[in-house]
């Protein structure tokens, strides 16, 4: 039988805070309504993280875009912003720990760590920052 085609769903989404609970909501409903077995709760996680990224340090009021696509093999989820400039710490490991007393600097760690795979690339109206969650094996369940 051919794998089944990717489902895809793309949401433009206001550049500000309010976007992080609706990503997360749109991640959770997308893996919910084709019953994927991919980590909801993970694809949330770095979902809020990307979405907080594009709103904190890009500037405009440019929607920010969330991609989201599932496959039987696993998701990917982007999130496009208008600043070209990649992130640096997302795909080049950093040695040191962050420090334990401030508010930021976990996020693209939890990405990196989180992931089977992330990256960014750039796009016409600026930069793309994605990552890949493999789809889990589904419990069993005696017949």
């Amino acid at each position: 039988m051919p794998p089944l085609p990717p489902a895809c769903w793309r949401v433009a989404l206001p550049h500000t805070a309010a976007a992080v609970p609706v990503a997360r909501a749109l991640v959770r409903t997308a893996l919910a309504e084709l019953e994927h077995t991919a980590d909801s709760d993970t694809a949330e996680l770095l979902t809020a993280e990307l979405v907080a990224n594009a709103v904190e340090h890009t500037s405009g009021d440019a929607p920010i875009e969330l991609v989201v696509e599932v496959r039987p093999t696993g998701c990917r989820v982007e999130v496009h912003d208008p600043d070209p400039e990649p992130p640096a710490e997302l795909t080049r490991p950093h040695c040191e720990m962050p420090d334990p007393w401030q508010e930021g600097g976990r996020g693209l760690l939890l990405i990196r760590a989180l992931s089977s795979a992330c990256g960014h690339r750039p796009t016409e109206s600026g930069k793309a920052v994605w990552f890949r969650l493999p789809a889990l094996p589904r419990p069993w369940r005696p017949a």
